[in-house]
């Protein structure tokens, strides 16, 4: 299990380092326009992508539980499907650039200056949506063949090469915005590029073809696979509705509180690279277990991956209870900022601490492929979340919000612990 979600965590940890190393190039090099565009150009760019993240979890999903069931025609027809679905994504997504980052622009009301500049941001870095998507499938197979390591491999490559071509033609040609976009869209096609090389060799046998297009075109197949990204796209957007709504809520109490909130969430987002990493291997180990209809090592999976997780969530819990603290003022020297965020301190710690049980699940059904529960957990979790921060908040204020949070995550364990006892059913 360690060996699996190591490099998971540490590929986890690497993403930001894209937005990181743009931001440290154009913040040395440009001005206030050009900062702000990069900000809002990456925010756009992770929204549009972030509701297109079923792609890799269905695809961990399928490629698992074919390789458990040691179809390996099956595997190639998973990474076949779930390429032609980036691809047709990708390219809709060129297609309605414009109309895409008009609504985006309105939407986030940037001054004159930085809307022209994420324009050109947005102009350039589009054309890497379908190696971006591409992107995500190669990561899906690779998770669910338990190949973590090669996935290390490849956020690094992806992130090199981004920091050599920032450099290059931001502080070398001096193209500003123009060139953080270049740098982007190059790597992301190297990276598409490099992955695809990567799976077809992990994939290919002598004298055969990597694909069987009659399995990859399977109707019943595609159909299948079209439904389960619906229900995770559905699951997701649930997702950011609740932590969108947290931080409205939070506003509502004042800036100062909302800043507090944002470094908070801050902690739990740094929790969540860990966390994830173990749910992202439990998703490749179940489904492989469901796959052989192997149910003692299934059961023998969850266990230590839990006992794991609980161990990590409880370390976190700790890191952040005793010295989150420091940890704030190294994010903010504004002194009520600083002492709203550390007053609301422990309620983060708290969170983060049975956040672990929300993770675990989300990866067994992912690894289960059971989309339509994951989707009607999401969605009712999000109800119990509103209807418990309505009341909490009027009553305790930001101190209420924050309980309603914590009820939400574990609401959304107990949702999908609801529908556990079917999901082991399906192994008798």
């Amino acid at each position: 299990m360690i060996r699996l979600a190591v490099p998971i965590i540490l590929a986890n940890m690497a993403v930001p380092l894209l937005g990181l190393v743009d931001t440290a190039v154009i913040g040395h090099t440009g001005d206030t326009s050009n900062l702000g565009a990069i900000a809002l150009g990456s925010l756009v760019f992770n929204f549009v992508y972030w509701a297109f993240g079923f792609l890799r979890m269905s695809t961990t999903g399928f490629t698992a539980q074919a390789a458990g069931a040691g179809n390996h025609r099956e595997v190639t027809a998973v990474f076949g499907r779930a390429l032609l679905t980036g691809g047709c994504i990708g390219l809709l997504l060129i297609a309605l650039q414009v109309p895409l980052i008009h609504t985006a622009l309105w939407l986030l009301n940037g001054s004159d200056a930085v809307e022209s500049q994420v324009k050109i941001y947005w102009d350039i870095r589009i054309w890497a949506a379908p190696a971006t998507l591409a992107t995500y499938a190669i990561m899906g197979t690779l998770i669910g063949l338990g190949k973590t390591r090669q996935l290390l491999w490849l956020q690094l490559f992806l992130n090199g090469i981004n920091l050599l071509l920032d450099v290059l033609f931001v502080v070398g040609f001096d193209w500003g915005v123009r060139g953080i976009a270049w740098g982007t869209l190059v790597a992301e096609w190297s990276c598409a590029i490099a992955g695809l090389f990567m799976v077809f060799t992990l994939l290919s046998k002598p004298n055969e073809p990597v694909w069987n297009w009659s399995s990859v075109l399977n109707r019943a197949a595609l159909m299948k696979t079209l439904s389960t990204n619906a229900d995770i796209m559905w699951r997701t957007l649930f997702l950011l509705s609740g932590f969108a709504y947290f931080a409205n809520q939070g506003a509502g109490f004042g800036d100062t509180t909302l800043a507090a909130n944002h470094i908070l969430l801050q902690f739990i987002a740094f929790s969540a690279f860990f966390l994830d990493g173990f749910a992202f291997a439990l998703e490749s180990l179940v489904g492989k277990a469901i796959g052989a209809r192997n149910q003692p090592f299934f059961n023998r999976a969850i266990t230590v991956s839990s006992q794991i997780a609980a161990c990590t969530a409880l370390c976190l819990m700790l890191l952040i209870a005793f010295g989150g603290t420091a940890a704030i003022s190294n994010l903010t020297s504004i002194s009520a900022i600083h002492t709203t965020a550390s007053t609301y301190l422990p309620y983060a710690a708290i969170y983060v601490l049975v956040s672990f049980a929300a993770f675990q699940l989300d990866g067994i059904f992912i690894g289960a492929m059971r989309s339509r529960e994951m989707r009607n957990a999401s969605f009712f979790s999000l109800l119990i979340f509103i209807a418990c921060a309505l009341g909490m908040s009027r009553l305790w204020g930001n101190h209420g919000l924050w309980i309603a949070f914590i009820v939400y995550v574990v609401a959304r364990a107990a949702t999908l612990a609801y529908y556990y006892a079917g999901l082991r059913r399906q192994l008798d």
